[in-house]
């Protein structure tokens, strides 16, 4: 497991959230202009992501991704070097346009989600925003390009890590999700 590159932030070891932490500055990678972005809450929901859709550090398997909500997220500065990877995706990931690090991505249209900006507290110098709790979208690290066969080892290293592999979303998330869902069909067959 030596070899196996998670994520920066999980390959040694996870560090404990400061009680009372309420935020801190997501900086991109650029060092002419970077992009500045304020998130004054702490991060919900986070966690390891295998899916392909999200930014991940060079030689990562992994992104390290959570949720706060969208009132909580300002553009500091060098706005104007941001642009929407995807506009047709349901989290409308912003990105810097000259090192394509993932700024902000926030959740707009009828879903669960809707108010809540997706954010990688990694950007962050700040110390104190909370650890991942649980990995999503695990098999989806394959079709990022990882060896099927290595599945059964990164399984093994983030339950050694203390985090529960999911192929979907955590439990928490999911019962959202349906109840969402629920809500939304009932109001439309009253509706109706």
């Amino acid at each position: 497991m030596a070899d196996l590159h998670l994520h920066p932030a999980l390959d040694h070891g996870i560090t404990p959230e400061t009680a009372g932490f309420a935020g801190g500055t997501l900086v991109c990678h650029c060092t002419d202009r970077p992009v500045k972005v304020a998130v004054d809450s702490q991060v919900l929901f986070n966690h390891a992501c295998g899916c392909t859709k999200c930014w991940k550090p060079g030689g990562s398997i992994f992104s390290v991704v959570g949720v706060v909500p969208a009132d909580k997220v300002r553009v500091l500065e060098n706005g104007d070097k941001l642009r929407v990877v995807d506009p047709s995706a349901l989290i409308q990931r912003h990105a810097c346009t000259s090192c394509g690090v993932h700024m902000y991505g926030p959740v707009e249209r009828e879903h669960a989600f809707k108010g809540l900006d997706f954010i990688h507290v990694e950007l962050s110098q700040e110390a104190g925003w909370a650890p991942p709790g649980f990995a999503a979208f695990v098999s989806s690290a394959i079709e990022g390009g990882v060896a099927p066969d290595q599945m059964d080892e990164i399984r093994a290293r983030i339950r050694q890590l203390g985090l529960e592999p999911y192929d979907c979303l955590s439990p928490a998330l999911m019962d959202m999700l349906s109840t969402y869902a629920a809500e939304h069909a009932r109001k439309t067959e009253l509706a109706a």
